[in-house]
């Protein structure tokens, strides 16, 4: 089971953490066609790819993780 133990994510109130999801998810998606687009101009600028696809996955698992939270706070609060 997952904890809250971020103390960022801990105070956050169940709709800071939605309006949080929210705003990441809108930056996953640029980031998801920013690396669409590398791939797609390979092998030009290939050096950036794996730069890229760091901060890509970053921002995915961090969006993972704020949803358990989220998830973990809703059961908490019914």
């Amino acid at each position: 089971m997952v904890q809250v133990t971020d103390t960022a994510i801990a105070g956050l109130s169940i709709d800071d953490l939605k309006t949080k999801i929210k705003r990441l998810n809108s930056k996953a998606g640029q980031m998801k066609m920013d690396l669409h687009d590398l791939a797609e101009g390979l092998p030009t600028d290939y050096e950036q790819l794996m730069d890229v696809a760091a901060k890509t996955y970053d921002i995915f698992h961090q969006i993972d993780e704020l949803k358990k939270q989220l998830i973990i706070l809703e059961q908490i609060n019914h």
